[in-house]
């Protein structure tokens, strides 16, 4: 691909306006946004971490993270939903470019328009994936039943395959963690359950299994979770967390925009002038800026180390949930500070800027939390 890619080249200029012109009605109605998952579908977008020999765009994680911010822009809770589909397409890519195909069923179903969900998310299991309060008990056919509640399922109305965990608990002494792709049937219900401040288009809903049947042919791995973590959970991890990045950029520099365009419209009653050329104001942009500069030049190089197959060694998880947490901390504060230089206007429902504010709180609910960043970078220095 050419080094002069463009994120406007899969996501254009009148698509993003469409899909930002929708955003506040979505929000409002807390539905999910079928029409720009069907744009988004017919653009590409969906298929843009499919390699090209596959039907794909075939770009790589980094560019892949440079549309998602772009599309954060203009519909942040689009963004995150659609995102729960690209990371399972990533973390095939990631296995892919390792020399491992257990997931190129998923990069192949991409392609032929199957909309994956993210069933990972459980109450009250902080392992994450590296446990889980889900049943995976073995069927006689080599499958999987999981039986269990999954939470913050996104897309929740509209996903066709939904990647999972479970510990099979078989042998006690020895429990497995299992990986599989559920289909949508009578043992999955999903509850209709989603009312949150922020991030409604998202409609993450809550899921519950009972028996549902993964065949042994989208089984994709059992685990031992004493042999460290697995190719899989790594590329999980790394997709989840640099995805979950990029849409909290995204949305700081939408606020960055917002508040500079308040700031060049409005004129100081004091002196005349534009209150973009107030030193105070230009200041406080100025450092907006800088922070927002940081965060999207860190993600470019955590995601490019990613695509280049870079060992990081057993740094690669401190990195990662690093990268996350300082997106979403300084997220939220470009944007508290964009709804403070923009001034009242921004505190009114139907302002953009509003919605921002609301939906940028969500990313503190999304592993890995700040707590358990901030453990695994101590345990990096400290556990030698």
């Amino acid at each position: 691909m050419s080094d002069a890619f463009d994120p406007a080249d899969l996501l254009p200029d009148e698509l993003v306006e469409r899909i930002r012109a929708r955003a506040g009605d979505v929000d409002r109605a807390n539905t999910l946004p079928d029409q720009d998952i069907d744009d988004l579908a017919h653009a590409g977008y969906l298929r843009s971490l499919v390699p090209r020999e596959l039907g794909g765009a075939g770009l790589t994680l980094e560019r892949a993270l440079e549309t998602q911010q772009r599309l954060a822009g203009a519909a942040p809770a689009t963004a995150l939903g659609v995102n729960m589909h690209l990371v399972w397409t990533a973390v095939a890519r990631i296995l892919l470019n390792r020399g491992d195909d257990a997931l190129t069923f998923v990069l192949e179903g991409a392609a032929a328009g199957e909309l994956y969900a993210f069933g990972i998310s459980e109450a009250g299991n902080e392992l994450v994936l590296f446990d889980s309060t889900t049943n995976a008990g073995k069927t006689a056919n080599g499958g999987y039943a999981f039986t269990g509640t999954k939470i913050f399922t996104s897309l929740a109305p509209a996903w066709t395959s939904l990647g999972v965990h479970g510990r099979d608990a078989t042998d006690p002494n020895a429990p497995r963690i299992v990986f599989a792709f559920l289909e949508r049937d009578s043992r999955v219900t999903t509850l209709d359950d989603w009312d949150a401040t922020g991030m409604r288009g998202t409609q993450s809903r809550t899921t519950v299994l009972d028996g549902a049947v993964a065949p042994s042919e989208r089984v994709v791995r059992v685990i031992d979770p004493e042999q460290g973590p697995d190719l899989v959970q790594f590329g999980i991890f790394a997709a989840f967390e640099l995805l979950i990045s990029s849409v909290y950029i995204g949305i700081a520099g939408r606020a960055i925009e917002l508040a500079a365009s308040a700031a060049r419209s409005r004129t100081s009653a004091k002196t005349g002038t534009a209150r973009s050329e107030d030193p105070v104001v230009r200041d406080r942009v100025g450092a907006l800026a800088i922070a927002y500069d940081g965060m999207r030049l860190e993600l470019r190089a955590l995601a490019r180390d990613v695509d280049e197959l870079a060992d990081h060694g057993r740094a690669w998880f401190p990195l990662l949930s690093g990268m996350k947490t300082r997106a979403v901390a300084t997220a939220q504060w470009i944007v508290d500070e964009a709804v403070a230089l923009t001034g009242g206007a921004a505190f009114r429902n139907d302002s953009e800027l509003s919605r921002l504010a609301r939906d940028v709180r969500a990313g503190a609910f999304h592993p890995s939390s700040e707590s358990s960043a901030r453990q695994s970078a101590a345990a990096d220095w400290l556990d030698v």
